[in-house]
């Protein structure tokens, strides 16, 4: 990330506030007029957000060309790490939310399911999806500079 150039981190500070206030606003962290919140927000979903928009704008950030100029390289995304930190990300939004106003919670095992089963799990919702996110980043980073090679060519005997 050292050699990163402002490009990149123009689109990962860009994107890691769009995803913390695309987690943040709608599940009530952040109080706002337009959601709300029947239980009060957990002191562990703050920290939760921030990390999923730091971890996010990075993932974000490696599929960012370098400059305008470089050519743009069509290599097979092989790695699952797209997925996973998408999933991540999907997953930190449940963590954080209120147990009670999640409608897809609430159809699923109703008011009482949601405080007394979906909330007590809801932390560790939040490290599971903290860890793909943390896995995607490091995959991609990891091969940011490495080449993708050709596939072998086929012998015919």
């Amino acid at each position: 990330m050292s050699g990163w150039s402002p490009r990149r981190w123009y689109a990962a500070v860009l994107s890691g506030l769009g995803i913390g206030f695309l987690i943040a606003l709608p599940t009530a962290v952040i109080p706002n007029p337009i959601f709300g919140r029947a239980i009060e927000t957990t002191w562990w979903s703050y920290p939760t957000v921030v990390c999923s928009a730091l971890l996010g704008g990075i993932l974000i950030a490696t599929y960012v060309r370098e400059s305008l100029t470089d050519p743009e390289v069509a290599a097979q995304n092989t790695d699952n790490s797209f997925r996973l930190g998408t999933l991540g990300g999907f997953i930190s939004f449940f963590a954080v939310g209120c147990p009670v106003c999640n409608k897809l919670v609430l159809l699923a095992i109703g008011s009482s399911g949601a405080v007394s089963w979906f909330a007590p799990i809801q932390p560790f919702l939040a490290v599971i999806s903290l860890l793909f996110m943390l896995w995607a980043v490091n995959v991609r980073l990891s091969n940011q500079d490495s080449c993708s090679l050709a596939p072998p060519a086929q012998s015919q005997l």
